[in-house]
């Protein structure tokens, strides 16, 4: 087959790229600017456009297929092409539902968490040699990149996204999976640019609920009220099965997961990881594997790359970098470290960044997320409020949201790297959390001041 892809740059576009190509399709692409690691990832498949921009000669009526991904606006000059010749034309989650329609379909879904269970899963599977096709959100030890298809392997099993599926597509990804074995973790309002009231998104996780094949599953977090409301109104002739968080405690800095054959020490910690632990299991369970095996795995899990990932560790002073923006996560992440670590000072940097993180009525939602922290820390460019066309965001609106007088507030990157390197780490736990860069804060040179 022949595909090409408009937006072929980014994580998920060029990790379906590269492996469409392992599968022997023949590949082409483009886009207006591709960052690193895609850029030279897809430079070693011979998939890196020659010059960067679009070019609607590229797309021509011998192509089988044209696959869409968000980066491109809805006037992209190869999207008109395509447009013009009928060529057959895909969001990147419809053309996994193509590759993967006689398969038995799992789908990790939920506001936090899925990427982290998708990860489990694969891991524990891999540890005993099950192959399967994937497509998950994070880089994973062992695996060579986010997306692997083939023709032979019965389960494809997909971290199930409820953003948009392309700007021609404004249906949320795991609406088009039509999953036999389904997972909901949670249900956090977020994406406020897509879904403006709380309500407008919980719909999506009914239809996704909804969506599931008859006679399929939905393994479900019983303790999150709102997934609980959804997956039990839900009419559709599917099994469902709830699970909890599993007992465990923490000594020394050692997180014990409680199991039949007694307290087992496993690498990741908190209460939402043991809670995503335990949902990875029920769907382990529900593709064939035993209880037994999958403990034994899951004791070596580390961590998807960037949750709640260790990156720098010395005598008193350890340093965390996670995902979180979205207050649940923020909460959640900040609770984990403070429990597993109850007698160090806990250092919280939060970066604001995302639409939903700047409009006046979410930030509401961030209240209680730092308090954990005893060095509460909240950073963010004002600029990045006027690239999004958002009104002024002030630090006291930020201080309002959080309810801490003893917010740390910083607006300036310089300033944000004299208060985190003039500073004492002694028995100490430094928590970054963001999905950005923190204006430019020089990572390397921090774990160094901290470590050394």
């Amino acid at each position: 087959m022949q595909i090409h892809f408009i937006a072929i740059g980014g994580s998920a576009m060029h990790n379906l790229a590269l492996a469409l190509a392992d599968k022997g399709y023949s590949i082409t692409g483009s886009d207006d600017l591709i960052y690193e690691p895609s850029k030279t990832r897809l430079g070693k498949k011979g998939l890196l456009p020659e010059s960067f921009g679009w070019f609607p000669d590229k797309v021509h009526k011998s192509l089988d297929a044209v696959i869409l991904g968000m980066h491109a606006k809805a006037d992209n000059p190869e999207l008109v092409r395509a447009k013009e010749l009928d060529l057959p034309m895909y969001s990147y989650p419809e053309f996994l539902y193509e590759q993967s329609k006689n398969k038995t379909r799992v789908v990790i879904g939920g506001s936090h968490g899925k990427t982290t269970i998708t990860s489990m899963i694969l891991h524990v599977l891999k540890y005993h040699n099950r192959d399967v096709d994937y497509m998950v959100g994070a880089q994973l030890d062992g695996f060579d990149r986010m997306v692997h298809l083939t023709e032979d392997n019965d389960f494809i099993v997909l971290e199930g996204d409820e953003y948009l599926s392309s700007p021609i597509d404004r249906r949320p990804k795991f609406h088009l999976y039509r999953p036999n074995i389904a997972l909901l973790s949670g249900i956090a309002w977020d994406h406020i640019n897509v879904f403006p009231t709380f309500e407008n998104y919980v719909e999506q996780f009914r239809i996704f609920v909804d969506s599931i094949v008859n006679g399929g599953s939905i393994t479900y977090n019983v303790e999150d009220a709102e997934v609980k409301r959804v997956v039990e109104a839900s009419g559709n002739s599917i099994r469902k099965f709830p699970y909890h968080t599993p007992e465990y405690s923490v000594v020394n800095g050692q997180t014990l997961l409680e199991t039949p054959e007694g307290p087992m020490p496993i690498e990741v910690f908190g209460r939402h990881n043991l809670s995503n632990l335990a949902g990875a299991k029920w769907i382990c369970q529900n593709m064939g594997l035993d209880e037994d095996d999958f403990y034994e795995a899951i004791a070596t899990f580390k961590g998807a790359s960037k949750r709640l990932e260790k990156i720098a560790e010395a005598p008193g002073r350890i340093v965390y970098k996670d995902f979180a923006h979205s207050p649940s996560k923020v909460a959640a992440t900040t609770r984990a470290v403070r429990e597993q670590f109850p007698d160090r000072k806990l250092v919280a940097c939060l970066e604001l960044h995302t639409y939903s993180s700047f409009n006046p009525e979410f930030l509401k939602e961030y209240q209680g997320a730092l308090d954990k922290a005893d060095v509460p820390i909240v950073f963010y460019l004002p600029e990045s409020v006027l690239i999004k066309k958002l009104e002024e965001v002030t630090p006291q609106q930020i201080a309002l949201a959080f309810k801490r007088n003893d917010l740390n507030i910083f607006t300036e990157a310089g300033a944000l790297k004299d208060f985190l390197f003039n500073r004492d780490f002694d028995n100490s736990v430094l928590l970054l959390m963001s999905s950005g860069t923190y204006g430019g804060l020089d990572l390397e040179a921090l774990k160094g001041l901290i470590v050394d």
